[in-house]
């Protein structure tokens, strides 16, 4: 059985998923009322609003550790910032013996490290035992079944392609790898340009100059993946056959790299974006996160990829240029001045 730990858009659209091929889930949620709405109202009443769930398929819980206990796969699906505290209370050995699945797409901020690292610093979770579901997919078009991939990625691969059989249907196709590593460190970044997509079409940039902006985001992407150890980086080459699907093995031209880097950056459903925007247009930080009234990833991430990154040493102007606007109060225009000279 699965369990589901988070409750925001990307929980919910995770759940309509499960539900929609009759699998029974455990679904952490954020309190009583919430729970006691979805059971009165069949859907969630603070996200995606249109899906309408069979309430018999849902067992809602409000402590963590009855989620986790009662399921053999736990999909972690809350923002990174809030990783640590939700899952505090736990046991040392609470996922013994468990599937931990992440959605998600950013650093554990008060760590430093990605969720697999801290899961195994903290509840001694072996590699081998977690997965990962990345896009691209936002959860508002998964609501309205349009056709969207998921990539599961795992060093058991065999299993990884098991866990991605729950999640096939006629709305959704899902895509296999191995490249764990490589796909969290491509989820994370792609945020972080959004964010400065978003601040371009704030300062009233055009479609042409996104379009450079993004060419060379997706090349930055690439030389920081590459010198991080992630092979597959070369496009338009393809190493062989997967043993276990049979495809041409991904590279970084494959949907969960560049193709979730393009729609995270292009769409008006994307979070990462809109706040890049507020800021564009002149909002604090404080202020967009306020209007926002969601979590956009790429702001702690820009932090953090900007202090591992003194030791990976790749070049990232870009990057480095969202930092310092997000975090030292560069101005907007000041900064993408000192993009604009980067591009090539």
């Amino acid at each position: 059985m699965f369990g589901i730990i988070g409750s925001g858009s990307w929980a919910t659209a995770l759940a309509k998923i499960l539900t929609d091929n009759h699998q029974h889930i455990n679904w952490l949620m954020r309190s009583d009322a919430m729970a006691e709405e979805i059971s009165k109202n069949k859907c969630n009443p603070n996200y995606l609003h249109s899906v309408v769930f069979d309430t018999s398929l849902l067992n809602l819980e409000t402590n963590v550790s009855k989620v986790v206990s009662a399921s053999d796969h736990i999909i972690i699906a809350t923002p990174s910032a809030y990783v640590v505290d939700t899952l505090n209370t736990l046991s040392k050995n609470a996922f013994e013996s468990k599937k931990v699945i992440s959605a998600v797409k950013g650093i554990i901020p008060q760590e430093n490290i990605l969720l697999n690292d801290y899961l195994e610093k903290e509840f001694n979770v072996e590699l081998k035992n977690y997965f990962t579901i990345m896009g691209p997919c936002h959860a508002e078009e998964v609501a309205a079944e349009k056709l969207s991939y998921l990539t599961f990625s795992g060093a058991d691969e065999e299993t990884a392609v098991e866990i991605a059989t729950y999640f096939k249907t006629e709305y959704l196709n899902t895509v296999v790898n191995d490249d764990i590593y490589g796909v969290q460190f491509a989820a994370i970044l792609k945020n972080i340009y959004a964010l400065g997509a978003g601040v371009a079409h704030g300062l009233g940039y055009g479609d042409n100059f996104l379009s450079v902006l993004i060419a060379n985001s997706a090349d930055e992407m690439a030389g920081f993946l590459r010198n991080v150890g992630i092979h597959n980086i070369e496009v338009g080459k393809h190493e062989g056959e997967d043993p276990v699907t049979h495809k041409r093995k991904a590279n970084y031209a494959a949907s969960v790299y560049l193709g979730d880097l393009l729609v995270t950056c292009y769409s008006l459903y994307s979070r990462n974006r809109t706040f890049g925007t507020m800021m564009g247009r002149g909002y604090s930080v404080k202020e967009a996160q306020k209007e926002l009234n969601m979590v956009a990833e790429g702001y702690n991430a820009s932090k953090c990829i900007n202090i591992i990154n003194k030791n990976v040493k790749a070049e990232m102007p870009i990057a480095e240029t969202i930092y310092k606007i997000l975090w030292d109060q560069l101005n907007p225009e000041e900064g993408f001045k000192q993009i604009e000279e980067a591009l090539v």
